[in-house]
């Protein structure tokens, strides 16, 4: 039966970590997490975060199956600014390709004011990337974000500002990298101020961090990636894993995706037992512009060619970890210029 089978695995792991499990402490996570945790992980994500796109018939379409634990694969990451029932736009897009075999990760980000056509609404009629979100949900953003970068999406996340406040408070706060004090004080903006300098960030502080835009638009989304570097970090160390059941309510309710609930946990697993993911960033710059009295982010045909050929060059499987194409990584030098605006 299946709880004696547990029962008995459990009593070979308190054995095994009575007699010096610290050696053995990755695997010795897997095998927690597979017997204890992977089956409630999947249900909740089944009940409440599981959400096929769906077509013009309102039919729900699976992504195409792949062989997600070694192929790499393409994410579209959208964190919304919903508060509530009201109409949210995707303050956050990253096209990422995740390489399991290699634990390597590319985001490439582009900022919500880019001005390009939204694919499905008023006959593709161009408007801040951002609006496609507002105007036909995660379909349509997907929709347009394949346009602009010439490249197929597989999967989308999406989760909202409660659920990322909420999830780095449940983890303890995050060591976020801001040196200098960060204060948002435009007359149209919310107002807020960000202590630099501590160890550790709450929810609260860590969604100012990432909506900051006083400096710039390329500025923030440098900070966007720096916070989801540091986010994977936190949620994959080893002492996260009690921390489950209440992520798992947070995600349930404000984390929705098209990646089935076995994909999450299995890519779980490996990442948990092997070594460190490694998050390489880059951002498709524009040309800020105004349009009849609208402001816009032009896109800079340079940046954007560079995206799609990262895309192309990480996507191919049979491209060498030495020969993948680095655009560099959103490091600590961000923060002398992501704050000098505040002083």
């Amino acid at each position: 039966m299946k709880w004696k089978k547990r029962y008995i695995a459990l009593i070979v792991l308190l054995v095994i970590i009575a007699g010096g499990g610290y050696l053995f402490r990755k695997p010795l996570t897997v095998l927690a997490f597979d017997l204890f945790l992977s089956d409630r992980v999947e249900s909740t994500l089944a009940q409440k975060s599981y959400q096929p796109l769906t077509t013009n018939e309102d039919n729900s379409v699976k992504p195409e199956p792949i062989s997600y634990k070694s192929e790499p694969f393409s994410v579209m990451l959208l964190g919304t600014d919903q508060r509530k029932t009201e109409t949210a736009r995707s303050d956050t897009m990253i096209y990422a390709v995740v390489r399991p075999e290699d634990y390597k990760v590319l985001l490439i980000s582009i900022p919500r004011d880019t001005y390009t056509e939204i694919i499905g609404h008023d006959g593709g009629k161009k408007d801040k990337i951002t609006h496609a979100y507002a105007f036909g949900g995660q379909q349509m953003a997907k929709d347009t974000l394949e346009a602009l970068l010439g490249h197929d999406i597989q999967y989308y996340a999406t989760i909202n500002f409660q659920g990322l406040k909420d999830t780095v408070d449940a983890l303890g706060g995050l060591p976020l990298p801001i040196q200098k004090t960060i204060e948002n004080k435009g007359k149209d903006h919310e107002k807020f101020t960000i202590v630099g300098g501590k160890s550790f960030y709450n929810g609260e502080e860590s969604l100012n961090y990432v909506r900051y835009r006083e400096d710039s638009d390329f500025n923030r989304t440098k900070r966007q990636q720096v916070f989801l570097d540091v986010l994977a970090n936190k949620m994959l160390s080893l002492n996260q894993i009690g921390n489950v059941s209440e992520l798992l309510n947070i995600l349930g309710d404000n984390f929705k995706t098209d990646m089935e609930p076995t994909m999450i946990t299995d890519l779980a697993k490996k990442f948990l037992g092997g070594k460190e993911m490694d998050i390489s960033s880059f951002t498709v710059m524009g040309e800020g512009t105004r349009i009849d009295g609208v402001y816009y982010d032009v896109v800079n045909d340079e940046d954007l060619n560079k995206a799609k050929a990262m895309i192309d060059n990480w996507m191919n499987a049979g491209t060498p970890v030495d020969q993948l194409i680095e655009p560099g990584k959103a490091g600590d030098a961000l923060e002398a210029k992501a704050t000098s605006a505040a002083h």
